[in-house]
């Protein structure tokens, strides 16, 4: 301001700029939050799904009629796991994962849902069953 109380044309072209920058600075902040966000519901879906698979492979690499309990988390929201022939997936909100379990007879299809406790087991026969 000058000594009459009037503001400056100067200041007032600061002020937008800074307010232009403050604006910029906003979105960005928005988008890399978001961004975040995303990767990690991904990270956490994906590590359901390897810690599933790993539990199926160490069920498979023990001897006939060894089984382990396993009880999905119901705190990442909604998903189904789908164990078919030697591959197992996730379906969460619009997205898919896909795992490989390699040297795995698994007995048929099985869909797991989130929150529930499953038993895994191998038959005599060497077959994976999923209760």
């Amino acid at each position: 301001m000058d000594e009459k109380g009037f503001i400056s044309i100067e200041y007032l072209f600061s002020l937008f700029i800074i307010l232009i920058i403050a604006s910029g600075m906003l979105f960005y902040t928005s988008s890399t939050i978001s961004s975040n966000k995303n990767v990690e519901d991904n990270v956490n879906h994906r590590i359901i799904l390897d810690n599933v698979a790993n539990v199926i492979s160490q069920v498979n690499s023990n001897g006939p009629g060894y089984s382990k309990h396993i009880k999905l988390p119901s705190d990442k929201g909604y998903f189904e796991l789908a164990v078919e022939k030697n591959k197992i997936f996730i379906e969460y909100g619009d997205k898919k994962g896909e795992s490989l379990l390699p040297l795995v007879n698994v007995d048929s299809n099985y869909k797991l849902i989130s929150g529930r406790s499953y038993l895994i087991s191998k038959t005599d026969e060497g077959k994976i069953v999923i209760k």
